[in-house]
Order: C-alpha cells, then sequence, then structure tokens
C-alpha cells in the first residue's frame, strides 16, 4: 500500500512538472531552409540570441552560455533572384517573422521595437514594429502572422538583392507576443542565420543598399 501511494505521489509530482513546462514552454523554430549556419536540435536550439541564435546560460543555476555548434553550411544563390525559405515552427506562440540580409552579423539590424503592457499575466509583449515597405537591410517583415494553433510549417519566397557577396548572412527571427515583458537573454524574439554566397547577375543593376 505504503509502494503504491509512493507511486502515486510521483506520478502526480511529474504531471505538474509537465503541466508546468507547458504552461511556460517559449515559442521555438527550426529554419528549414535555407540551411541555418548552427546546427539545430529537433525543437531549434539553440536560436534564443541575436543576432544568430545560442543562449547566454544562468550562472545562479551553473548553466553555462551556449554559442552553438556552426553547422558549416552555405547556400549558394544568384542575386535578383527568389530564395524559398521555410520554418517550422516546434512550440506555439502567437507572433511573426522578419528576414534580414547584411554582409556580416555585426551589420544586422537590431530586433524591432517591442510594446508591453501589463496585463493579469504580468508584463507581456503586445505588438513589434513592422517595416512597411521593409528597408534594407530588412527583406520581409511581418511575415507568417499568426495566433492561433497549431505549430505549422511555414513557407516564403525571399527577394534577394542583385550584390556580389562571400558568407553574406541572412537573419530570420520570430517575434513573439503575449511574451513575458523582461526581456533579457534575447528579449521577445528568437533567432536563426544562413551563411549565403551570392554572385550578381551581370544582366541586372547592383543593388547599392547593400
Amino acid at each position: 500500500m505504503a509502494a503504491m501511494t509512493h507511486r502515486l505521489l510521483l506520478a502526480t509530482a511529474v504531471a505538474a512538472i509537465i503541466a508546468s513546462f507547458a504552461a511556460t514552454a517559449r515559442a521555438h523554430f527550426v529554419l528549414v531552409a535555407p540551411a541555418a549556419s548552427l546546427v539545430q536540435n529537433r525543437l531549434g536550439d539553440p536560436q534564443k540570441i541575436a543576432p544568430c541564435g545560442g543562449v547566454s546560460g544562468n550562472p545562479a543555476r551553473g548553466t553555462p552560455p551556449n554559442p552553438g555548434v556552426p553547422s558549416g553550411a552555405v547556400t549558394n544563390v544568384k542575386g535578383g533572384t527568389n530564395l524559398p525559405m521555410m520554418v517550422q515552427e516546434t512550440i506555439y506562440h502567437p507572433g511573426h517573422y522578419r528576414v534580414a540580409l547584411a554582409r556580416t552579423m555585426q551589420q544586422l539590424p537590431p530586433d524591432p521595437v517591442v510594446t508591453t503592457a501589463q496585463t493579469e499575466k504580468g508584463t507581456r509583449s503586445q505588438s513589434a514594429v513592422i517595416q512597411n515597405p521593409p528597408v534594407a537591410p530588412v527583406l520581409l517583415d511581418g511575415i507568417f502572422a499568426h495566433t492561433e494553433r497549431p505549430t505549422q510549417n511555414f513557407e516564403a519566397e525571399i527577394p534577394i538583392p542583385n550584390i556580389e557577396c562571400k558568407d553574406c548572412v541572412l537573419q530570420v527571427i520570430e517575434f513573439m507576443a503575449d511574451h513575458p515583458g523582461i526581456a533579457v537573454d534575447g528579449g521577445h524574439s528568437y533567432h536563426h542565420c544562413a551563411i549565403l554566397n551570392i554572385t550578381a547577375d551581370p544582366s541586372k543593376p547592383i543593388d547599392k543598399r547593400w
């Protein structure tokens, strides 16, 4: 009888832990295409830190930082064409996505400015600035806007500028609405990047914004 009671208490505790995790889980996504610059697990981690992923760690809990493992993947693309993109959202969260391109990681734009508000759950993100139309180095903004489950795949065509750029950095971020208001460890966005080798099309004018 004691053993049965112990098993019941253990099962209850495990169920509570699982429920707590589900209640606090954040959005995650996998960058399926183009190939991501970091090795991703099934949820897309590590992806929290700007500009391209990783996690800062938690010294108080003895968790070391994890900048991620480079995948070595490089995607070749012709300038002035559209590049297919696919993301798989692995943990649902309302929000939208933004795509930017820069010659180096340091030249990628900061995460969008976020508006927060007090709710019954505390301070939560409400909205983020969306560039309409997008301004270089942003290529697409406000795409894949969604407010309902389930998780899903999203696909788009990215307009690649006609430039010559070896090891250009394509950044894909997801802004999360209804996210806790303390903007730490990547703030209200998740981040992935892809490395592109862009070859300019000589028959088209060079895009001088880059």
